[in-house]
């Protein structure tokens, strides 16, 4: 039972913590630990003893039912919890810096000195509208999305607090409307032709195929086609796969099919070009067209990396600033260079065409018309399909029950050659002549397979 104290004009309460104190080999002893208060909040004192003693059976009441919060626990400065909890998180390693970033930049200067148990719903509400007003929809999304897993964890796995102080419910005020990101403007497949023949003249062949593979398979760009390897690429796989038993269900399964393996998405960690499974863990198998597996054997017989891509310079895409000397003359076109310097042949280029369905446009708007392709009234492709297709999880009794079957990937293949051959054979549309293979290694050696880069995650 808690006891109450007068001294003077004050009151104070005192009730057990929960906790007992310990020996000098560390171990509990009978002697109960006490929590004390002289008022029911910060600053302000409990009008009388009846209120003190109840605010002390209150926190007996929470000790007995898993939810009291020792005040030396809740007294916890946000600069000391934020970094503990960040050592604790278990996230990639593109998420850790974000994390890291947000934190020391944003939540700390603002919360740094205030005790975690001490922060009131009210002042969150406050911080949140100043977070609203003074980043982006997305960025202001991703402060607070942090700053509620801190208070959760605080709460259930920390015991720092007895309750979150975000509390959700209905809107209230002032009528706000989402901004949400909608591409305004169809792409239709000439413009994304246009795309290819930009990036010919840009990057060569590589670009060329590089634009037809994110436009017919929906890889996440830039990661996915980054570290796409020679070995996980149609004319190589299954049969390169570093995993034997994976290598040999996927030949069984794909026998007279051309498919490739998305494994790996490629990424500094520590400056150091890294490997690692894709976006939400979304290893997957994808099959192809036939008139994309030739592009891709044309393109591997005519270089000597383990990039399925490389850069102009022949060495890793993440060397370059992609989408600067890549992406924009790509998309935006680009005047003419005439001949110069001592490398004349290597700098001369035509004027490039700007696309103009794609101003200002990431490079992800191809894997969000390669969604729309399967959504065309005639592609006729099953839901579960198209979604493990793109990576994503299909939630609800469908995601459990239902799977892709041999099937659904012959559909897909079918669908997606049909597309190519209506609109670029049919019409006549321009495509480069394929690059002059190199010849083979001098000692009977096959080209390197896998770049050998360290790797988070699976082989």
């Amino acid at each position: 039972m808690p006891y109450v104290e007068v001294r003077g004009n004050s009151i104070r309460v005192k009730w057990w913590n929960g906790q007992y104190k310990l020996d000098a080999d560390g171990k509990p002893t009978n002697k109960k630990l006490y929590d004390s208060a002289s008022g029911p909040a910060p600053g302000v004192k409990f009008a009388d003893e009846h209120e003190a003693y109840t605010y002390g059976l209150d926190r007996e009441y929470e000790q007995r039912h898993g939810k009291g919060v020792r005040r030396a626990d809740a007294s916890t400065l946000m600069s000391q919890y934020i970094w503990m909890w960040f050592d604790a998180t278990d996230v990639r390693h593109n998420s850790t810096r974000t994390y890291r970033s947000i934190l020391r930049s944003v939540i700390e200067p603002y919360w740094g000195s205030r005790p975690v148990g001490d922060i009131t719903p009210i002042e969150y509400d406050v911080w949140k509208r100043g977070i609203t007003d003074q980043y982006s929809e997305n960025y202001a999304g991703q402060i607070t999305g942090i700053f509620k897993m801190l208070m959760e964890d605080a709460v259930t796995k920390y015991r720092l607090r007895a309750d979150s102080p975000i509390i959700e419910q209905r809107r209230r005020g002032r009528y706000k409307k989402r901004q949400v990101a909608r591409v305004k403007t169809e792409l239709p497949f000439e413009a994304v032709h246009q795309l290819a023949s930009n990036a010919h003249t840009v990057w060569g062949f590589t670009g060329w195929t590089f634009i037809w593979t994110l436009a017919f398979t929906g890889m996440r760009p830039p990661g996915e086609m980054v570290g796409f390897q020679r070995g996980f690429a149609s004319p190589n796989w299954p049969g390169t796969d570093p995993v034997p038993s994976r290598g040999r269900e996927a030949a069984k399964r794909y026998k007279g099919m051309h498919a490739l393996r998305v494994q790996h998405q490629a990424y500094y960690v520590d400056s150091v070009p890294t490997l690692a499974g894709p976006k939400y863990d979304s290893y997957r198998t994808l099959v192809i067209p036939p008139f994309l597996h030739e592009m891709h054997k044309a393109l591997l017989a005519s270089h000597s990396s383990p990039w399925v891509f490389p850069a102009m310079s022949g060495k890793h895409l993440l060397s370059t600033p992609f989408t600067d000397s890549y992406w924009k003359p790509i998309r935006d076109g680009a005047e003419e260079r005439k001949p110069q310097g001592r490398w004349k042949s290597r700098y001369a280029r035509p004027k490039i065409p700007a696309v103009p369905e794609m101003a200002g446009q990431d490079i992800y708007r191809l894997r969000h018309w390669h969604r729309e392709l399967l959504d065309e009234p005639g592609a006729d492709i099953a839901p579960i399909a198209k979604e493990a297709r793109m990576g994503h999880e299909v939630a609800g009794m469908e995601g459990v029950y239902s799977r892709v079957t041999i099937g659904m990937e012959r559909r897909i293949v079918t669908y997606l050659q049909t597309v190519w051959e209506k609109n670029v054979v049919a019409k006549g549309l321009w495509v480069p002549p394929f690059p002059i293979p190199l010849p083979s290694c001098s000692d009977g050696e096959a080209f390197q397979q896998f770049s050998g880069l360290p790797v988070i995650g699976q082989l």
